[in-house]
C-alpha cells in the first residue's frame, strides 16, 4: 500500500479511475472524492467507490489525505490547489492529472508550502466518455504516465511512481518543458485537427444532405471519436499549452501544403513516400503495444 488515504478531487473519467484503480489494486486503506456538481457527488456515493465523497469541499477532506490528485480542468487548477494547500497536512503529496504541465507548474508553484510535495503528473489514458459512470479500474493498465518533478530525487517521487506503477501505468519522468512539447504532438495538435475536420463536415452536411453521416468510414469515425472529447478541458489546454501548440501546428500547415502541391502536381513519388513513412510509424505504435493490430482496429461492427 503506497498511501494510506487517497483525495480524488473531480470525479469524471480519470479521476473516478483512480478512485477505482486505488482501491482495486490496493494502493490505498480509504479513499474521498470531491467535486463541485451535487449531481456527481451522488452518483459516487451511489456508485460506491469511495469511502466519502464530499460536494464543492475538498478542503475538509485535504487534513485527511497523504496523497491528493487534481482531476479538475487545467483551468481551474490554481483555484482548487489554492483551497487546498492550506488545509493539506505536513508531508502530504499534491499532484495532477493535467495533460499540460508548464502552465500548472507556473500557477501552482507560488501558492505551495515547504511541507508538501507537489508532483505534476499526467497519465496518458482515456477514452471519449466522462463522468464518475465511466471509470473504470483498468483503465490504466500498459499505458504511459508522466511525471515531471521539479526536483526529480525527491522520495516522495519514488512513492507516486510506486503508486502509477501498481496500478497498471508505465512511468515516465521528464522535463515540463519536454512533456508539453511531446504532448502537442501527439496528443493536442491531433484533437485540434478532429475538432476542426468534424466541423468542417458539419457545415458539409447542408451540401451533402447527411450524406458526410450516412456514409462516415472508420478514419471519419475515429476523428468523431477524438473531436467528442470534453470541450472545456481542451478549451483550457489549447490556451495553457500555446507556445507548443502552435509550433507544431505551424509545422503541420507546412506539411500539409507539401502533400496540396504534390497532388496538384501529380506527384506521386512524393506521395508514396510520405504514405510509407508514416505507415512505419503506426508500425512501431503496435510493437510498443500502444494499440492493436486486430482487423478493423479492434471495433466490432
Amino acid at each position: 500500500m503506497t498511501f494510506d488515504t487517497i483525495l480524488v478531487v473531480g470525479c469524471g473519467l480519470i479521476g473516478s479511475s483512480i478512485a477505482r484503480a486505488a482501491k482495486t489494486y490496493g494502493q490505498c486503506q480509504t479513499v474521498l472524492v470531491a467535486d463541485k456538481s451535487e449531481s456527481v457527488c451522488k452518483t459516487v456515493a451511489k456508485l460506491g467507490f469511495a469511502d466519502g465523497v464530499a460536494e464543492g469541499m475538498a478542503h475538509h477532506f485535504a487534513a485527511q489525505a497523504d496523497l491528493i490528485v487534481l482531476c479538475v480542468p487545467p483551468g481551474r487548477m490554481a483555484e482548487v490547489a489554492g483551497e487546498i494547500i492550506p488545509a493539506m497536512k505536513a508531508g502530504a503529496t499534491l499532484t495532477d492529472v493535467g495533460s499540460i504541465k508548464g502552465r500548472v507548474i507556473e500557477t501552482i508553484t507560488p501558492l505551495l508550502r515547504e511541507d508538501i510535495h507537489f508532483i505534476p503528473g499526467h497519465p496518458i489514458a482515456g477514452t471519449e466518455f466522462n463522468g464518475p459512470e465511466a471509470g473504470f479500474a483498468e483503465l490504466f493498465q500498459h499505458r504511459w504516465c508522466v511525471l515531471t518533478p521539479t526536483d526529480p530525487d525527491h522520495p516522495s517521487v519514488a512513492a507516486l511512481k510506486e503508486f502509477w506503477e501498481a496500478i497498471g501505468s508505465a512511468v515516465a519522468i521528464m522535463t515540463a518543458e519536454r512533456h508539453d512539447l511531446v504532448l502537442a504532438t501527439t496528443s493536442h495538435v491531433p484533437h485540434l485537427i478532429a475538432y476542426t475536420l468534424v466541423g468542417t463536415a458539419v457545415d458539409m452536411e447542408e451540401v451533402t444532405r447527411n450524406e458526410v453521416v450516412k456514409f462516415s468510414a472508420g478514419g471519419f469515425r475515429d476523428f468523431t471519436r477524438i473531436a467528442a472529447s470534453d470541450p472545456v478541458m481542451w478549451r483550457d489546454v489549447f490556451l495553457a499549452n500555446r507556445d507548443a501548440t502552435l509550433e507544431v501546428v505551424d509545422r503541420f500547415i507546412e506539411d500539409l501544403s507539401a502533400l496540396k502541391r504534390a497532388i496538384r502536381w501529380e506527384d506521386g513519388d512524393a506521395l508514396l513516400e510520405h504514405f510509407s513513412k508514416t505507415r512505419d510509424i503506426r508500425r512501431k505504435i503496435i510493437d510498443a503495444g500502444q494499440e492493436t493490430d486486430a482487423p478493423n482496429f479492434g471495433r466490432e461492427d
